[in-house]
Order: structure tokens, then C-alpha cells, then sequence
């Protein structure tokens, strides 16, 4: 069975490697690719697509709004592309549809395309398009504006992807564009900024004690401060953190709240 394909996304970079990786399976035919939402849209209204390859976030009309234009029961099969994982959790989360972090793997998208086909060949278009107003509603108007902060995160790795509660993470540290977070004995790199993955997280229990760390407060041993605008974070490990003076006052209205 032959899958027509249609890629949406804003980076040329991507929607090149997307299409190279979908070239080296002859049963996917790319009909159409997209810069931005509004072509989408448009291309959609064009052609009968079996999937297609959705950029979550895209300038003007975003995956969002393609989905919400387009309309629900029209959509072929939808595989987000983001390169924000809290995205893809939430998306897991509520069990929708399937995603794809940037950079696209191989193997990943093999999985990927395995469970495109087991759909169409399964006519299981209803339950797909109900699916996918789940998604909807969690990703576009859920998450954490309304205090629903992530449980889990998935850390892509290769092949695997590995899944971390959120409570056993101890500190995240800043490295760059990426995350690492730090759980026991363990560190796993999360593709997302400190900046994203704190939008995600419940100010309650995780707070930004520096530009470059954030600590789970139920962690935190001790405080020692040095002077008025710096100190250390001590956690139950024995691990010490530096403190900024904003940080020290984040500490102190998390630990009242």
C-alpha cells in the first residue's frame, strides 16, 4: 500500500531531512510540501493526503489552527513535528496520536510509518479524527495555563525513548540549547532550553534558583547564603547548586505557597 505523504514545516532544513528519510521507503509518495500554515491549508483542500507531517510550531497559522481551519473530520492522519518535547508528552499523555521530535531519527520514523499504515489499512479514520480533537484540546488549550503541568517527560535517545517522573527528577541543569536533568545516579539530555522546560513545570515544587539550574524543592536539604545576593542550594544528596538573589527570593515564595 502506497501512503501519499504531505510535510508542513517552516524549516527548509527539515522538511529536506523528512523527506530524504521518507524517500528511502518506496511505499511513500511526499505529494506536497508547506512553508507555513497557510499553504497547508490550502494543499489539503488540494489533495487526498493519507498523512500528513504537521510542525506544531509555525509563524502566522500554526499546526494548531491548520487542524482547527481545516476541520477535524477532513484531516488524513496527523504525526506532530515539534522540537519542544513537552509538546510530545502531552500529546502521549492523553494516548492521541503519534510525534516526532526534531531531528527526525530513522528508526523512529520507521515506528512512525508502521503505525500510519496499521490505521489506514484498518479504516480506523473515526477513531483517529476523535483522537485527535484530544489532542487538540490538550496541546492547544490545556497544558500548563491551566495548572496542568507535565507528570512524565520522554527523552528521546536513538532508538528509545526513555521516560522520567517527574518527581524523581532531583535538579535540571542548563547546557546550552538542551536540558540535562538529574534523577538518582543518572543524567538524560532533554532537546528543550531551561527557559521551555520551566514554562512546563509546577512553580510550586520546581524553581529556577539560577540562570542555569533548576532545583525540585522536595530535594533541598539547606540553604547558605553568602552576603546579599548570592548562595548554595544543598540538596539531600549532598549536591550544591548555586543561588542567584532572585532565585533565593523564588525559593522562599515557592516554600510559602
Amino acid at each position: 500500500m502506497k501512503l501519499k505523504a504531505i510535510i508542513a514545516d517552516d524549516e527548509v532544513l527539515s522538511r529536506e531531512g523528512l523527506r530524504l528519510l521518507l524517500s528511502e521507503d518506496s511505499d511513500i509518495e511526499v505529494v506536497a510540501e508547506c512553508a507555513n500554515g497557510r499553504e497547508t491549508i490550502a494543499t489539503l483542500r488540494e489533495h487526498r493526503a493519507d498523512v500528513l507531517f504537521l510542525d506544531i510550531q509555525m509563524p502566522g497559522t500554526d499546526g494548531f489552527q491548520v487542524i482547527d481551519q481545516v476541520g477535524v473530520s477532513q484531516m488524513p492522519v496527523v504525526v506532530f513535528i515539534t522540537a519542544h518535547n513537552h509538546y510530545a508528552v502531552q500529546a502521549f499523555e492523553v494516548e492521541a496520536l503519534d510525534y516526532l521530535t526534531k531531528p527526525v531519527e530513522t528508526e523512529r520514523l520507521r515506528q512512525t510509518l508502521r503505525r500510519v499504515r496499521e490505521m489506514v489499512a484498518s479504516h480506523a479514520a473515526p477513531v483517529t479524527q476523535e483522537q485527535l480533537q484530544s489532542v487538540l484540546a490538550a496541546l492547544n488549550h490545556g497544558g500548563a495555563a491551566r495548572g496542568q503541568y507535565l507528570k512524565r517527560i520522554i527523552v528521546p535517545n536513538g532508538t528509545k525513548d526513555s521516560f522520567v517522573a517527574v518527581n524523581d527528577i532531583e535538579w535540571i541543569e542548563a547546557d546550552s540549547y538542551y536540558a540535562r536533568l538529574h534523577v538518582g545516579s543518572k543524567t538524560f539530555m532533554l532537546r528543550e532550553t531551561i527557559k521551555q522546560l520551566a514554562n512546563t513545570l509546577d512553580p510550586k515544587k520546581f524553581v529556577r534558583i539560577h540562570r542555569s539550574a533548576i532545583v525540585n524543592i522536595d530535594h533541598v536539604r539547606e540553604i547558605l547564603r553568602e552576603g546579599q545576593n548570592e548562595g548554595w542550594v544543598v540538596l539531600s544528596n549532598g549536591q550544591r547548586l548555586k543561588m542567584s538573589k532572585p532565585g533565593w527570593q523564588s525559593l522562599l515564595d515557592a516554600s510559602r505557597a
